[in-house]
């Protein structure tokens, strides 16, 4: 599988992941997610959260490309200190008033969910691409015509 299509799968699963915690959450244990600020309440959805699930794994997918084409040798490194940061802060918003706590914590998941398919995903390399190309020679095939 190229690199782009083992990237697109990943995205998608990094959609489908958070999607699957909100279901669990809010339809199956009927806990709604939501948050009060003032007078307004936030339902919390299946639409927005695959929506921002999609918006982070383009933008970490367009980040590891941009930096796997400008600074190829740190690329990785420099991505994966940037996710886990991008994750840490992303927790920030929960510590604030406005929801109970299980909001809270599901919300939480969604984010770990979304985070444990793409940090991993994303970094994986395709096997192919990774894997030395074997002359003739070098493969067992080719060692045994040789030595016939």
């Amino acid at each position: 599988m190229s690199t782009r299509k083992r990237r697109l799968a990943v995205t998608g699963l990094a959609v489908l992941a958070p999607v699957l915690v909100w279901l669990i959450a809010d339809p199956v244990l009927g806990h709604r997610l939501r948050i009060i600020s003032d007078e307004q309440s936030l339902d919390i959805g299946a639409v927005p959260v695959a929506s921002v699930a999609l918006l982070a794994a383009l933008a970490g997918w367009g980040l590891l490309a941009a930096l796997e084409r400008f600074w190829l040798r740190r690329a990785r490194v420099v991505w994966t200190g940037v996710a886990v940061a991008v994750l840490a802060i992303s927790f920030l918003p929960l510590t604030g008033d406005g929801m109970d706590g299980g909001t809270r914590a599901a919300l939480a998941l969604v984010h770990l969910a979304v985070a444990a398919v793409l940090i991993p995903g994303l970094l994986t390399k395709d096997a192919a691409a990774a894997a030395p190309q074997a002359s003739d020679g070098d493969s067992p095939a080719g060692q045994s015509r040789g030595q016939g």
